[in-house]
């Protein structure tokens, strides 16, 4: 009795909190019919917003993942001083608003910030540019791939590298032969993670990009700004692919956890 009852209540709650709002999104996007919906996509302001957000998590994502491996391989085969404050500096992002994140940036890249300057005598835009949100975003995704990675690379220790190092493999060939192979999964798992967050980022990159229509405006602040022209069928529209995305995220995750 008390199983079937917490598993209705599970049932319940997750209808409630999840199921009702993604079809809620999917009902008011097409509400107009295929037609009026199909417009909202391929409206040119959306479809900028749409390759915006991909671009970003193209260029994101890649460095992300070799930063994760490069830290995560520092942090599991050596022991230094200063180790656990270098790990604590990557998890930073999880403990700090993106919000704060995206301010420290215009403090420093801004007009009037340290660097400002110095940016503005060379004609470098950061902020309210590509760079600047590449930048918050980057910030806010560069603990994935590691605390992913890290664990698996101190379980499994050193010594099946320490042997390929002995039969003289390179490092190139130490890497793709005998580390790539064994955290493949987890680093997978982990990139997957860093496209979640990078594509549904909002709170840092509003700050240093100024959403710009057409210019610097990504997805999730296209449909805020929809909402915010009382366009509401545009912004559900929008709306849906970003759940689309979040639905392909969910299932490539659970796929690697089970390959895991």
């Amino acid at each position: 009795m008390t199983r079937a009852l917490l598993i209705g209540l599970a049932v319940v709650t997750t209808a409630i909190f999840v199921v009702v709002p993604l079809v809620y999104i999917f009902v008011q996007a097409l509400g107009a019919g295929w037609s009026a919906y199909a417009a909202n996509i391929m409206h040119p302001l959306t479809l900028h917003a749409i390759w915006m957000t991909t671009l970003v998590a193209v260029i994101v994502v890649p460095v992300t993942v070799a930063f994760g491996i490069g830290a995560a391989w520092l942090l599991s085969k050596f022991q230094f001083r200063g180790r656990g404050l270098l790990i604590t500096l990557i998890e930073l992002p999880f403990s700090i608003s993106p919000i704060i994140a995206g301010i420290c940036y215009l403090l420093l890249y801004g007009r009037q910030g340290w660097l400002g300057g110095f940016l503005a005598r060379h004609d470098l835009d950061v902020l309210f540019a590509l760079p600047g949100i590449v930048m918050v975003t980057m910030f806010v995704t560069t603990p994935f791939v590691v605390r992913e990675v890290l664990p698996l690379m101190q379980a499994q220790g050193s010594d099946q590298e320490q042997a390929a190092v002995t039969l003289g493999a390179s490092g190139w060939q130490l890497f793709r032969r005998v580390t790539l192979p064994n955290i493949r999964w987890a680093l997978l798992y982990g990139a997957v993670l860093a496209t979640a967050r990078a594509v549904g980022e909002y709170g840092g990159v509003a700050i240093v990009s100024g959403s710009i229509r057409g210019k610097t405006n990504t997805l999730p602040l296209h449909v805020e700004l929809l909402f915010n022209d009382l366009n509401a069928a545009g912004a559900f529209a929008a709306a849906t692919v970003l759940t689309m995305i979040a639905l392909v995220v969910l299932v490539a995750k659970t796929v690697l956890e089970h390959r895991r």
